[in-house]
């Protein structure tokens, strides 16, 4: 049992240094920070959320985080469904029980790959970061560090290597197919998307001017 207090003690002191340089400084995410060690390419330019097309936090909403104003981090009816929600042709969730607040926390904080540990651990984390952040400051932060292909990562970056126009100039089609490689970037392209990626891409599209609640962002 003092092992296991310790642990946590040192896993709360971790996440408190990292939670208070990532608040004063543009964050970045663990996969980041291992491609920097490893000497790969990071392609990220951080903007505030000003500078990002209202549009692709619209389309991260209605495809990620239906509820992302309303909950506190955890959509807790999303989890308890989760176990039999079936895959995408490539094999991703086709609607992940992970809030967006919940992916920011593991982009921050956590390693990637499958583990109930992981994901366990994503809840007091997301808790914590929707406790001590505001939904806008959220979304931006996850805009800025979700990865959208190998080396690249947020939303400028992507705009111009998919694009070629910044992230404030990005259409809503445009944003759409950006959301809609996100559950698997190394995988889909944006520019030149698969049948699944553009009839996905064209869901989300028609979906997130109907009803998508964004006033928290504001």
């Amino acid at each position: 049992m003092r092992i296991l207090v310790r642990i946590l003690r040192y896993a709360l002191l971790l996440w408190l240094v990292l939670f208070a340089y990532n608040t004063l400084f543009p964050p970045v995410s663990t996969l980041m920070l291992s491609r920097w060690v490893t000497g790969q390419k990071v392609a990220r330019e951080y903007v505030p959320l000003a500078r990002i097309a209202p549009s692709l936090a619209r389309a991260a909403i209605t495809a990620e985080d239906g509820k992302y104003c309303r909950h506190h981090g955890i959509d807790w009816k999303a989890m308890h469904g989760a176990i039999n929600r079936a895959t995408d042709p490539d094999g991703e969730p086709t609607n992940g029980a992970s809030t967006i607040t919940m992916q920011t926390a593991k982009n921050l904080f956590l390693w990637h790959g499958r583990s109930y540990v992981r994901k366990a651990l994503e809840v007091p984390f997301a808790l914590g970061i929707d406790l001590l952040w505001s939904k806008r400051r959220i979304m931006e932060t996850y805009l800025n560090i979700a990865e959208f292909g190998p080396g690249i990562f947020g939303a400028e970056a992507a705009a111009r290597h998919y694009f070629g126009v910044s992230a404030a100039a990005l259409s809503p089609q445009q944003s759409a197919l950006l959301v809609a490689i996100l559950p698997n970037p190394k995988k889909r392209n944006a520019r030149a998307p698969s049948a699944y990626v553009a009839r996905y891409a064209a869901s989300i599209g028609n979906r997130m001017d109907k009803g998508i609640e964004t006033r928290c962002l504001r």
